[in-house]
This record gives structure tokens, C-alpha cells and sequence, in this order.
């Protein structure tokens, strides 16, 4: 799904094909749909299935760098988005991680690189990249698939370092915010 709400795909003869949406909100829920139609589809899900949802802007993060994150986790139950289990939405706190560090599961390790500040991610994560057969007493059974939207609000990069002079020099793009709201809808807070 591209920016400006619209879709392109290939079909089997490889012909080009357009969808044009009447929201963000309609193009971000049929991205979402398609990346469930994927783990339906597939006879065993032996790896984590990512749909970027809003691409964000910057330089994607590799492992070592550090992001603030706001996410919402489903169990994936009869084909499609069962109850959550877990959010940070409505909290005043983001879930600050550290890419590669292993303080988060491995499909969030995997699912999450190459993301860009204020992008936006589906995850569907299988038992192997989560929590496996022991799961979490009381909010995540044995053997669950897992979902996770996944939203990147602030990033610092690892490979910052100093200059002669002492300042930082980031040899990529600036992790500072923009003064001025993005145009995509999201505040730069």
C-alpha cells in the first residue's frame, strides 16, 4: 500500500493492478487483511510475516539501536484477530528497547528492522518467535500466534559518535524530531 491511499499489485499474468481507497484508515485495514490472508494461506508459519502499514521517514533501524515504541498485541485465534492480550495505547509510556539486546521476543527482534521513525507494522509472529509452548501464565496460551501492531515514535541511532570537537556526529539521518507535525496524520511527539 502506497502513500495517498492507494494499493498496486501483480496478478498470475503478471499484469499491473491498482486500488484506490477512500481513506488512510480503509488502505491501512486492507494491508492488514492481506497480511492475515498471507498466514491463512500458508501450510506452516515457520517465520515472522511483516505488512508496513505507514513506511515513516529516516533511515531504517538495524540492531543496536535504540526505539520507543507504541504497540498493540493480539492472539491470533480462528483465522484472524483474536482478544489483546497486551497495549501500551493508552498509556503514558512507550516500551523502550534496544534492537538485538534479546529484553523482547524474536519475532519483535526480527519484525522490527529496517522500520523508520513514525512507521507503522503488522507482525504475525508464530510460537517459535514468541513465547513458544510454556506462553505467559494467564494472558498468552501454549503454542500461540501471535499479533502486534507496531508503531516507531522515537529512535536513536547506535551509530552516532564524536567528532574531534566533541560534538556527536550521526552518520545517518537525524533522529530529532520535526518542530512542525508530519503531514501523515501523526504528531511528531
Amino acid at each position: 500500500v502506497q502513500p495517498n491511499n492507494y494499493s498496486t499489485f501483480y496478478d498470475d499474468q503478471r499484469q499491473n493492478w491498482s486500488i484506490m481507497f477512500e481513506s488512510e484508515k480503509a488502505a491501512v485495514d486492507f494491508s492488514k487483511q492481506v497480511c492475515i490472508a498471507k498466514c491463512n494461506s500458508s501450510p506452516a508459519l515457520d517465520s515472522v510475516l511483516c505488512q508496513d502499514l505507514l513506511l515513516g521517514e529516516g533511515q531504517g533501524v538495524e540492531g543496536g539501536d535504540s526505539l520507543e515504541v507504541a504497540y498493540t498485541g493480539w492472539l491470533f485465534e480462528n483465522n484472524g484477530l483474536g482478544q489483546v492480550f497486551d497495549s501500551n495505547i493508552n498509556k503514558d509510556k512507550l516500551l523502550r528497547l534496544k534492537l538485538g539486546s534479546g529484553k523482547v521476543i524474536k519475532g519483535w527482534e526480527e519484525g522490527m528492522l529496517g522500520m523508520k521513525k513514525g512507521g507503522r507494522r503488522f507482525l504475525i509472529i508464530p510460537p517459535a518467535w514468541a513465547y513458544g509452548a510454556q506462553g505467559v501464565a494467564g494472558r498468552v496460551p501454549p503454542d500461540s500466534t501471535l499479533v502486534f501492531e507496531v508503531e516507531v515514535r522515537r529512535v536513536k541511532l547506535a551509530k552516532e559518535c564524536s567528532g574531534l570537537d566533541g560534538l556527536s556526529i550521526s552518520s545517518r539521518d537525524s533522529s530529532a524530531p520535526s518542530p512542525v507535525p508530519s503531514s501523515d496524520g501523526f504528531s511528531s511527539d
